[in-house]
Parts: C-alpha cells; structure tokens; sequence
C-alpha cells in the first residue's frame, strides 16, 4: 500500500486521486497518451506593389509535447492533460521579421531566439460528461485554437462535453484568457480588426459558449452554437452537414450560418454581420470537385476572435480571410488523392477565391474586389521507420484592388511544413 507520504508530490500537484490504490487508479495510467509533434516551418510572404515592407520571411523549429492520462477509476473519474510548446528560430532578420512563427520585439523588430510556454488542464468524467479546467484547444465555429503557425494557440478556461443523449453532443464552455501563437504569456481576448474593421486595443475576460451537434441520419449533421464576447460581440452559428452516395461516387453538402451583432456596451464599436456559406463537393475516386459561395450583409465585418481565422467557407486561405463588409466571395476546389494512382499518402490541391463587393471607403472605396490562388501538395510517409513523417508544400497568389494601407496586400506566399510525431 502506498504510504502517504509516496503522495505529497503529487497532492502538490492537484492530483490526489491518484494516491488511491493501484487497482482504482490504473486505468489513469492504461488510457493515457504520450505524444511529440516536431515541426519544421518556413513562411514567406513576398509582397507585390505599393507596401510598407517587401517581404516577411522566416524559419523555425517547433516542438509540441502533450500527454494526456486517462481517469480514475469510480462514479467521478479524474485526470489530467499536460501540454509543452518550444519554438526554435532558425532564420529571422529585423527587416523580414513579422510571419508570427516567432514572438517579435516591436521597437527593434528582432524576433526572439526562443520561446515557450506549458498548459496544463485537470479533467473530470462522470457518466458520459467530460469537463476540463485549465488549457484548453477548442476546434469549434465559434471559437477555434489556431494551429496555422510553429505553435498552435491555446486559451485558459474551462469546457464541457456532454454526449448523455443518444447523437447529440453538447458543448459549453468559458474563456477568460488566450496564449496567441507567437506569444508565451496569457492576454484577455480580442476581436480580429485587419483592415481597420473595428476599434483596436479592445479586450474582454469573458468568452463564453454553448451549442451542440446532433446526428439527425447517418448521412445529415445539424449543429448550432451560441457565442459572447463580453461587451463586445455575440454571435449564433447555424449549420448543417450533408453526404449522400450519387452514382458512382458522393456528394457533399456544407451550409454554415454566423449572425453577429454587438454586445453590451459594445467597446469595439458597431457589429452587424451575417454571414451564409454553402459548399457543394463530388467525391469519385481520387477526385473531389467543389464550388462553393458566401454572402456577407450588414453594416460591418465578420467577427472573430484575434489571433486566429475565421470558420467559414474561405477557412484555410493564407493571405486574407475574405469576410470585408458586404463581401460576396466565390470558391472553386479540386482535390485529387493519388492512391487512386497508387501512391498512398500523397494528396494535392487547387483552389480559387474570389471576393467581390467590398465595401472599404477607407481602404480605397466601394466594389472592391479581392481573389486568390492556392496550391497545395503534402505527403505522409506510410510505413518503416519514418512513417507519419510528413512534408507539405503550400502556395497562395493574392490580389487585391484595396489601398496599399489594407492590412491584407498582394503578395505571393508559401509555406513548407515538415511535421514528424513520435507516440510513446
């Protein structure tokens, strides 16, 4: 038996569950994970035309640790999720800092040799109710950690996962501070304002959410979630999953809903946004073919937390977000999978943006007009001793008719990831 003197470590830690017997607490160790992600990232953005700077460009190294234990045994299970982050530069100068791979002193714009953070999030189970305080990584259309850059952002509060009803899950949860990715200490939370599009230098202590997602069919998801920023913005999201077999291959039917709207004493100004996405796509071997259109009415921009992007139907872009007021936005997707080749893990893809019908009277007036062209190839070693190894390629061509102040501005990017995870 364990003397409890054996468990003063890890009282200190918050955990005395743990200190039960070997029996009540196994299966804390048997369903636990241990994981390494190792990122290897290059971004450059080279600027076309009229710009403060000509070009952004940076190299890092990145290492993401996370090892999360399973529960206690009992009514209330207990556990906890530890997440480690170290970001390496490798190639930075003051006149092409600025890609946020790194954190970046804004006098001298020297970015930082090293920087790293640690998150730690204690969770509970009962039934099949799943709560966690602490660090927490939402993936979620409301509000999203980013994993865009060297390090993925995180936010400090508390979530709860509910699936007691057969097909519905329901998901609630409180933000009070965000770890931007290029940052190591945590801020309040801020709404995304580029291009002007609302009062900067605005932060609230209060994020909150709730909503779910219910499996009407095997084939249809509903979903709807309800966000606030507190006196700032609120916003519902409304959305609907669709897949269903079509001749020799599938057809996928994407619709998402974001109505926006200030909140309490409005600190970032006006918000007025509704935003309506629908995405068709055709699956058939290999090949996937979609098109896709959102329309955006109201007096302002879509709203989204800082430090992140947008979950909408341009999710994924590089260079712009393309939700400017009253923007109307077209998408065209092709993507080909080459096992149907026979060449398992290589995939590639092509996709056009176009967004028409902004309204920017400060950033070069009305119609305005914005497109871009992606190109993607990533490929995931299958087998041997470098399997999940994985190499991906991007590259984006923006244009835009905005004035050279726009905080998106034409530019050709890319960016070359190599990620490798070792599970333990």
């Amino acid at each position: 038996m364990r003397r409890f003197s054996d468990c003063l470590p890890l009282i200190a830690l918050g955990v005395p569950t743990l200190c039960m017997s070997t029996s009540v607490s196994a299966a804390f160790f048997e369903d636990s994970s241990v994981a390494l992600t190792t990122r290897n990232y290059y971004l450059d953005r080279d600027y076309k035309g009229d710009s403060p700077v000509s070009a952004v460009r940076e190299w890092a190294q990145g290492f993401i640790f996370r090892a999360n234990s399973g529960y206690t045994e009992g009514p209330v299970g207990l556990g906890l999720d530890i997440t480690g982050m170290l970001g390496v530069k490798l190639d930075s100068s003051p006149e092409r800092s600025g890609t946020q791979l790194l954190p970046l002193d804004p006098q001298t714009r020297r970015a930082k040799n090293e920087y790293s953070e640690l998150g730690v999030a204690v969770k509970a189970r009962f039934s099949k109710t799943h709560i966690s305080v602490g660090t927490q990584l939402p993936s979620l259309p409301v509000i999203t950690a980013s994993p865009a850059r060297l390090l993925p952002q995180t936010f400090r509060g508390a979530s709860v996962t509910s699936s007691e009803i057969e097909n519905l899950t329901i998901q609630a949860g409180r933000m009070d501070r965000v770890n931007l990715r290029d940052s190591t200490n945590n801020q309040p939370i801020a709404l995304a304002s580029p291009n002007g599009r609302f009062k900067p230098g605005v932060f609230s202590d209060r994020f909150d959410y709730l909503g779910g997602e219910y499996r009407v069919s095997e084939n249809f998801t509903a979903r709807y979630y309800h966000a606030a920023l507190e006196n700032i913005y609120e916003q519902d999201f409304i959305g609907g999953i669709h897949s269903i077999a079509v001749g020799p291959g599938r057809v996928k039917t994407e619709v998402r809903v974001f109505d926006s709207r200030d909140d309490g004493r409005a600190e970032a100004g006006k918000v007025d946004n509704l935003n309506a996405g629908l995405t068709l796509s055709y699956q058939i071997s290999g090949h996937t073919l979609g098109v896709g259109y959102m329309h955006q009415t109201g007096d302002t921009a879509f709203a989204y937390l800082a430090g992140g992007e947008p979950v909408v139907l341009s999710d994924g872009t590089m260079s712009a977000d393309f939700v400017n007021p009253k923007e109307r936005t077209m998408l065209l997707r092709y993507d080909y999978n080459f096992v149907a080749m026979g060449i398992p893990g290589l995939t590639g893809m092509v996709r056009y943006l176009r967004g028409t019908n902004i309204d920017l009277p400060n950033l070069g007036g009305r119609n305005l007009t914005e497109s871009s062209k992606d190109l993607e190839l990533a490929y995931v070693v299958q087998s041997g001793p470098a399997r999940d190894l994985a190499f991906r390629i991007r590259h984006a061509f923006y244009r835009n008719d905005l004035s050279a102040a726009a905080t998106f501005r034409d530019d050709n990017e890319t960016r070359v990831n190599i990620d490798y995870t070792i599970r333990f």
